[in-house]
């Protein structure tokens, strides 16, 4: 049956190869996705853990794990793998103290993930989230290393589409070796697609343990000076937004600046190209605005667009007010732990359908839902005319967060133990 996966991975490749080679996130290092690494520097050491995540986010979630692996196996090598160029490009700045080596994800063919598989000698390929690629699982099986998935999660709406896709090619999940689910509801939607009760258990999310872990304490004078903001006025941030929800969060601004009239505002879209679309909003409504990566020269404006990568936990800590985005479109939300472990208060609206668990430690504990922007006007306005509550809010936020670490812990101990003999204790 998984003649039949093969076949078809190949002829959808074709299929999509233009799109490939034309989009600007995936188009870059075409030869690594073929799983051609022969000018690439593959690390040494052993036992050798490949940690694959699809985008930036993803291995900012697996950074804790990194760091409890190179602790307890002092000579491993931690291979990171990612799809995206900005995946790329954060991990070769934040995650070279724990990363031996980056590279681009081979393409699910089955040439491409024999290459890879053959070039990086795995003992150890932990997947992330559902990043289920059998082509890649099988490669990796033949090879002889184990399998885990992290931080394990289903949507429970596709599980039909997935019982038929399984269906058709084998069930790829019958060659993972551990099952590292955030949830007992996530554990028995992975049980019901087929994994064997033995591999399946419940340890968390390790992006409440990297939260915890970013370091952007004492960074925030250099970034609000390069923002232009003024330390003195509050800030009204608006982080991870998507398309169709800048343009009324814009007209909240608009009318919040009628009751204060010194709130600034930061948009940091969840994708940095649509910044000047952005601007362009601003405008339209009469504001002025900036990007941030026009440093200090670009002088103060009302509204000022993060546009760069890597910065937003660090510009969290400048915020008075967050709202993440998201959630005012059907995108399932956006982080909203990550302004919470820097002490904000967080707003957020209805659709967080991504981030149940999230919404659970955060509600009623420095978080709020909004249902409406018109909703969201009124709670910011009420927030920002109480400076004590929102510090109050604030560091509830932070200490929600704070109580919930230890997943990578405990996902290291079963990695550990899945290991082939001898690895564990190299």
């Amino acid at each position: 049956m998984h003649l039949v996966y093969a076949i078809a991975s190949y002829l959808l490749f074709l299929v999509g190869l233009p799109v490939l080679l034309a989009h600007p996130k995936l188009r870059h290092g075409i030869a690594l996705r073929l799983g051609l690494y022969r000018s690439a520097p593959l690390g040494e050491g052993s036992p050798r853990i490949w940690l694959h995540g699809a985008s930036a986010g993803d291995l900012l979630s697996l950074q804790p794990m990194m760091r409890e692996l190179k602790a307890r196996l002092p000579g491993c090598c931690v291979i990171v793998s990612t799809i995206t160029n900005s995946g790329i490009e954060m991990a070769r700045r934040k995650l070279g103290d724990v990363a031996d080596v980056v590279v681009y994800a081979p393409y699910d063919l089955p040439g491409a993930t024999r290459r890879a598989v053959a070039a990086l000698r795995p003992d150890l390929l932990v997947l992330e989230y559902t990043e289920i690629w059998p082509n890649l699982i099988r490669s990796a099986r033949e090879a002889g290393a184990r399998i885990a998935l992290t931080n394990g999660r289903f949507n429970p709406a596709k599980l039909s589409r997935y019982r038929i896709l399984f269906g058709l090619i084998g069930n790829p999940l019958r060659r993972i070796d551990c099952f590292l689910m955030r949830s007992d509801e996530e554990a028995e939607r992975v049980l019901a697609l087929g994994a064997a009760p033995d591999r399946v258990w419940v340890t968390g999310n390790t992006k409440f343990d990297a939260l915890v872990l970013d370091g952007a304490e004492g960074r925030e004078d250099a970034l609000r000076a390069e923002m232009g903001l003024d330390a003195a006025r509050p800030i009204f941030m608006a982080g991870s937004t998507h398309e169709g929800e800048e343009e009324l969060l814009i007209s909240v601004y608009a009318r919040l600046l009628e009751r204060h009239p010194g709130l600034q505002l930061v948009i940091a879209p969840r994708y940095v190209e649509r910044s000047g679309r952005i601007m362009g909003l601003a405008g339209e409504a009469g504001l002025s605005v900036r990007l941030r990566s026009g440093g200090a020269a670009a002088g103060r404006a009302q509204v000022t667009v993060l546009d760069t990568i890597g910065e937003l936990a660090v510009a969290y800590r400048l915020a008075t007010l967050v709202f993440v985005g998201g959630s005012f479109v059907t995108r399932g939300g956006q982080n909203v732990l990550e302004p919470a472990a820097q002490g904000r208060p967080v707003l957020f609206g209805p659709h967080m359908e991504n981030f149940k668990d999230s919404v659970q430690v955060l509600q009623g504990r420095g978080g709020l839902q909004v249902a409406t922007p018109d909703q969201l006007l009124k709670v910011a306005d009420e927030l920002l005319s109480r400076p004590d509550q929102l510090a109050d809010l604030g560091e509830l936020a932070r200490r929600s967060v704070t109580q919930i670490r230890g997943a990578s812990a405990r996902n290291v101990d079963h990695m550990l133990s899945i290991l082939p003999r001898g690895k564990a204790a190299a």
